[in-house]
């Protein structure tokens, strides 16, 4: 009788259930305004736009400013991507989606760049802004000063995650733009968004849009976003050939839909996109840290002189005082002029014809007698060097330190534990094939490195194993200059 009972609350619990996902949700996303932009990657172009610049929720495509500054920060020295960040209790309250951090826990912030960028986790986006400005508040102002500088005109951040919030709003161009800064201001970290899933400290995090990233050729990012007032938002960014497309969507009415729209804009980009065009590189905008030079925002740091030790005026330099040398006495050397050669040498001339002439009891006079009779008598020798004067000649050889080779090699240490993928499949065969193709194209890095075709559920990965770290995303961004589909695989 209970088994009897117990079954029409399931079925009612499970009918819920059922209108929930598929009439409220779509409902109440339906409600939220769309907006969509095509732009060609390569030139900013704009290919396709609808409600452009209209204002709307950006929800999670505002972690996109976030891991932006979390980069420039990085590479102007503000924080290491080793550095510890402690985890406030602000940061550990933030709703889903989330990682689970604790308040108080210490976490790397190379973690905290993949839960954001891969999962999309709140807690995580809230502690980068910390770590890097001191406070989320703090942080969205900075997000405003460098969206201004970047010609985001239409752009109000309140915070770091996206989540809905009284006059956070961005439009679809402005999302647009921001998504080329990242593709071109900072590529050597635009593979995080193409990782179908990562390790993030704490544990292994999946791809918020794996299903576009596995279903579309060439996708490779960018960013999801979803909360009831802005629908289901989504940046996708995808490559082929030579041709780079960026696709957006504001308000989708679920996750199927809007990977559906947007892989129709991003079919219309390529369409309309042409095959070869100048690239024109978006201007980075000016640095707003904490140690900025004299950028609007950019807080720098001050040095006051006490007036004691003030400058007062700029002499100009004096040069440097010389030792006397100790003064060496010669004698005049004289020498003979032009004209007594001349004249020693007519004098010769006559003297050998005068000999010949003159009979043969005569004695001959030497030429080199009429000469030196010739010359100047006060002509002086050279003096003789003195034996105490060394001459600059090295006496000895320099024993010079011996040249030490440097041998570089891979560690066999135990830190061949990476790895990276260069793409998923249908066939076994054609995995093994790019395998091969690729390993060809980049043996410097790849050589010694162990070709593996794992199975999925929806196909097979192409996989080289056994690389440490370093080699692993080398590899990585060797291949992705070449225009190869690469993504670093972590040991466990």
């Amino acid at each position: 009788m209970k088994a009897r009972k117990a079954q029409p609350i399931r079925w009612g619990l499970l009918a819920l259930a059922t209108v929930w996902m598929f009439v409220i949700v779509p409902l109440s996303a339906a409600a939220a305004p769309y907006a969509a932009l095509v732009m060609d990657a390569r030139s900013g172009k704009v290919v396709h736009a609808e409600n452009a610049d209209t204002r709307l929720h950006p929800a999670s495509l505002t972690k996109m400013m976030t891991l932006y500054i979390a980069f420039e920060a990085i590479e102007n020295g503000e924080i290491s991507l080793d550095d510890d960040v402690l985890i406030s209790s602000h940061a550990a309250s933030e709703p889903p989606s989330k990682l689970g951090l604790k308040s108080g826990q210490r976490i790397k912030l190379r973690y905290l760049i993949r839960a954001a960028a891969v999962k999309s986790a709140n807690d995580a986006a809230t502690a980068i802004g910390e770590a890097i400005e001191g406070s989320e508040a703090k942080f969205a102002r900075r997000m405003n000063r460098t969206a201004k500088a970047m010609g985001m005109t239409r752009t109000t951040f309140k915070n770091a995650h996206g989540l809905t919030e009284s006059g956070h709003l961005s439009t679809a161009r402005d999302m647009t733009n921001l998504g080329r800064h990242l593709f071109y201001d900072y590529p050597d970290y635009y593979n995080l968004f193409s990782r179908r899933e990562a390790y993030a400290g704490v544990r292994t995090v999946q791809h918020t849009n794996r299903r576009l990233l596995n279903s579309y050729r060439g996708a490779d990012g960018i960013k999801t976003g979803y909360t009831r007032a802005a629908g289901f938002n989504l940046v996708a960014s995808a490559e082929r050939g030579q041709e780079r497309v960026i696709a957006t969507v504001f308000g989708g009415r679920s996750t199927h839909t809007r990977n559906a729209r947007v892989a129709e804009l991003l079919d219309l980009g390529f369409r309309r996109s042409p095959t070869r065009v100048a690239v024109a590189k978006p201007k980075v905008p000016p640095y707003m840290g904490k140690a900025g030079s004299g950028t609007p925002g950019g807080v720098g740091k001050t040095v006051r002189l006490a007036s004691a030790a003030a400058v007062k005026k700029s002499l100009r330099p004096q040069s440097r005082p010389i030792p006397d040398a100790p003064s060496v006495t010669a004698e005049p050397v004289l020498v003979a002029s032009q004209d007594d050669i001349e004249k020693a040498l007519m004098a010769a001339q006559a003297t050998a014809l005068a000999a010949k002439s003159a009979p043969a009891t005569q004695p001959k006079v030497a030429v080199q007698t009429v000469l030196a009779s010739a010359l100047p008598t006060d002509t002086v020798k050279p003096v003789k060097r003195p034996a105490e004067l060394v001459a600059a000649v090295q006496t000895e050889p320099v024993q010079e330190d011996p040249v030490q080779e440097v041998v570089t090699r891979i560690s066999t240490s135990g830190g061949r534990n990476w790895g990276i993928n260069v793409g998923r499949y249908p066939s076994q065969y054609k995995a093994r094939k790019v395998l091969l193709k690729t390993a060809l194209s980049e043996i410097s890095t790849l050589d010694g490195s162990l070709r593996k075709v794992v199975q999925r559920s929806n196909g097979f990965d192409a996989n080289f194993m056994g690389l440490s770290r370093e080699t692993a995303d080398l590899a990585c961004r060797r291949l992705q200059a070449k225009k190869f589909t690469c993504f670093m695989v972590e040991p466990g």
